[in-house]
């Protein structure tokens, strides 16, 4: 199992608030990814459109519509799930943001990196 990195304090993460920002590597090349706490659960995807691959966050942090509910891309206005990073509607289909493994446990809150999403900086 890839070793985990840690992201920030669990406390950093409010309930349907601002996301945490974080750089990976995504293919072997530079890419943001964000992780949000959504219904007392912290989720993390990749800062990528599905319909077009661009970050979608308003400002930095910020990838909630008005109503919290749903993670809406600023440039296309497609909105998906954000417990499941499921398309719901607009351009993007039936595709889904591309998922990064998050843990919570004693206060903070770690990703693992996976094949395809790596730390910019593994030995730190």
């Amino acid at each position: 199992m890839p070793e985990a990195q840690r992201l920030c304090a669990s406390a950093e993460l409010a309930e349907r608030g601002d996301a945490v920002l974080f750089d990976v590597l995504q293919w072997g090349q530079p890419a943001r990814a964000f992780a949000l706490r959504f219904d007392g659960r912290v989720v993390a995807y990749l800062n990528r459109c599905a319909h077009v691959p661009t970050e979608m966050d308003w400002q930095p942090g910020q990838f909630l519509d008005s109503g919290r509910e749903f993670i809406l891309c600023s440039i296309h206005g497609a909105a998906y799930e954000p417990g499941s990073g499921r398309c719901v509607a607009g351009p993007c289909a039936r595709a889904r943001l591309i998922a990064v493994a998050v843990e919570e446990r004693d206060g903070e809150v770690y990703w693992y990196p996976s094949r395809d999403t790596q730390p910019v900086f593994p030995d730190r």
